[in-house]
């Protein structure tokens, strides 16, 4: 089974500004919400078997709060999107030209600097693609960042035709997908804690 989830809440989560590739850690909200996500694994007997994280540190943290009986090994391919002159802009009053981007991800490029939504897939498709086989087999949880996720979730749900990148991914969110006749089934949200998810057989 494969498990995914954003990191916890960080300083700039809270000050509304684009983190990024910038290195923040959690702050103390993250850290509860990081080790009630790890209670919400213990309530469905679910048992880690392998890390995979962003090596950004609010997503080690996580991954740490989670399976700290594991070192996470740590991929590039699991960072934030490049933000790269937007980096640290205050989403209460972001620049026209990303506003443009927020309000229609899928026929709207993203301003120029930032990397673009089509390469996040690609590159997050192409992790998934390589553990494929060892999620058959054991408990994998990925710890990684909002757009990056939803570039994951846009992967393993072929007819979201963007739905994701719209959608809200709060911190600690957690999704999960199965591999069943070698291919990932589509991605379901575990609930936070009001009910148990029913497929985390």
């Amino acid at each position: 089974m494969l498990y995914i989830i954003r990191h916890g809440k960080t300083e700039q989560n809270k000050k509304m500004l684009m983190q990024g590739r910038s290195d923040h850690p959690l702050n103390e909200d993250g850290f509860a919400q990081a080790e009630e996500a790890a209670r919400r694994f213990e309530e469905m007997g679910v048992k880690i078997d392998k890390v995979y994280s962003s090596p950004l540190i609010r997503a080690v943290q996580t991954a740490k709060a989670i399976a700290p009986h594991l070192a996470p090994v740590f991929d590039d391919r699991l960072i934030e999107m490049d933000y790269g002159p937007y980096e640290g802009m205050d989403l209460r009053n972001p620049a026209p030209e990303v506003i443009a981007f927020f309000m229609d991800f899928v026929n709207v490029p993203a301003p120029e600097g930032m990397e673009q939504l089509p390469a996040v897939v690609a590159r997050v498709g192409r992790f998934l693609e390589e553990i494929k086989e060892e999620a058959a087999d054991h408990n994998v949880l990925i710890s990684t960042h909002a757009i990056a996720m939803k570039g994951a979730l846009e992967y393993l749900t072929p007819d979201s035709h963007g739905g994701y990148w719209a959608k809200n991914i709060g911190n600690c969110d957690i999704y999960a997908a199965d591999v069943r006749d070698g291919a990932f089934t589509v991605p379901v949200r575990i609930d936070d804690g009001k009910e148990r998810w029913e497929g985390a057989e």
